[in-house]
């Protein structure tokens, strides 16, 4: 597998509308990049960002949508 390198020093970052309004529990994702999907931790925008192949990312978030979550 070759080791493949996203730029994304000039993302757009979107915070998730599932992010509480306090700051904490913050997760921000990069809509329009073809065929992945780089999440980070808002509180850490310089740190690092883990990449999803699109597909991945919706599934995931098309269970946790349809999941019984309390307090979520």
């Amino acid at each position: 597998m070759a080791n493949s390198h996203v730029d994304l020093s000039t993302a757009v970052w979107r915070k998730s509308s599932y992010s509480n309004g306090d700051g904490g529990n913050c997760v921000e994702v990069v809509d329009d990049l073809p065929g992945i999907v780089p999440v980070r931790d808002s509180k850490d925008p310089h740190g690092p960002a883990l990449a999803f192949p699109a597909a991945a990312w919706s599934a995931f978030v098309t269970a946790v949508k349809s999941a019984d979550m309390p307090g979520i």
